[in-house]
């Protein structure tokens, strides 16, 4: 009889997963929310795209798979095995299409999820946890806090070497911009329009985390007169109105699109060939997702929005950022591809 209940202990705690036997520890996140998380989780499910950069960045080996499956063209800029793990949906965010039954057949034994920390959030949290008693903590994953949300994930993932590391080049990075964007006069920094798809015409209005990085860099969007908000559509014809010196699209149809539409002739951006292609591989570098891999984007701005002013040694900086976050070593080619379209006009 004891044997049998032995057996059926066994089973029972095999049957929930590893989280079962971790010794756990209560973390406060970006929310204000108190979680009790397991000292050393081995089954991490990322609630969006961002948690899912962070965790292949932090964790790989932890990643139960990707929020968003990664397209051909993005898995050669990704280490084997993890490119090739399976896609578990997202539960946050646009589009969502996890769901409760698919997170409990996952078994993870934590939920991450990185990016805005709103009431929804929190209440998306909350909600999820209660109803599959799996941890799920929120940290916040605004640009400018990108050192300190490496760290936190880091120690909550049971990497903190790795993070620091990563935290180190972050901070380099956004110290190096803050000197050169401290020599540069106002009157000297570029208005720009970021015109995301085929047409352009979505782009993030005054505050939208999609825009983080371009307030980094010192430059105006000139979508900020439109009002605060997040994403949004606009007309061409609010676009020739604002007339940006800089034009940067997310999509290659649109970069080759305005430049030979004749209704974009008259904009500065097209007239002076400052029309250029944001990379993307295997993440974006301005946005697409709002995440860590944005900090690759700090060097690359720099070099298009203020050339000559603020020199630097943008294949070395790449070599260095997707050696240490996406765990690859770039080949020419790679850089080369990446930087198509990105610094050179049509």
């Amino acid at each position: 009889m004891l044997r049998r209940t032995f057996l059926t202990a066994i089973a029972l705690a095999l049957a929930l997963g590893p989280a079962s036997f971790a010794q756990t520890r209560t973390v406060v996140d970006s929310t204000g929310r108190s979680v009790e998380v397991p000292d050393a989780p081995q089954r991490v499910l990322a609630a969006g795209p961002p948690a899912s950069v962070l965790l292949y960045a932090l964790a790989p080996d932890k990643m139960i798979g990707w929020a968003r499956e990664p397209t051909p063209a993005q898995k050669p800029f990704l280490a084997a095995p993890y490119r090739d793990l399976p896609t578990t949906g997202r539960l946050t965010g646009k589009g969502n299409t996890a769901n409760i039954e698919m997170v409990l057949a996952l078994k993870p034994d934590l939920i991450l999820d990185v990016g805005s920390v709103d009431a929804t959030y929190a209440s998306l949290a909350d909600r999820v946890q209660e109803q599959t008693g799996i941890p799920y903590v929120l940290v916040d994953g605004s640009f400018g806090r990108t050192p300190t949300t490496l760290r936190e994930v880091g120690a909550l993932l049971g990497v903190p070497e790795t993070a620091e590391k990563q935290a180190v080049y972050a901070e380099t990075a956004m110290s190096r911009l803050e000197t050169r964007i401290a020599a540069i006069p106002e009157s000297d920094r570029p208005r720009v329009y970021y015109g995301r798809g085929p047409d352009g015409l979505e782009t993030g209005l005054a505050g939208s985390i999609n825009m983080e990085v371009l307030d980094a860099v010192g430059a105006t969007n000139v979508a900020d007169a439109a009002g605060p908000g997040s994403l949004a559509n606009v007309s061409v014809e609010q676009v020739l109105a604002w007339n940006p010196d800089i034009i940067i699209a997310a999509d290659p149809a649109f970069r080759t699109a305005v430049a030979r539409d004749p209704v974009w002739a008259d904009v500065a951006a097209v007239r002076e060939g400052r029309v250029y292609l944001a990379p993307d591989l295997p993440f974006g570098w301005f946005d697409t997702p709002p995440g860590i891999n944005r900090v690759i984007g700090v060097d690359w701005l720099t070099s298009i929005l203020y050339p000559g002013a603020a020199p630097v040694d943008l294949a070395a900086s790449m070599r260095d950022f997707y050696r240490l976050f996406y765990h690859i070593e770039l080949t020419d080619e790679q850089v080369a591809t990446l930087l198509e379209g990105a610094t050179a006009e049509p």
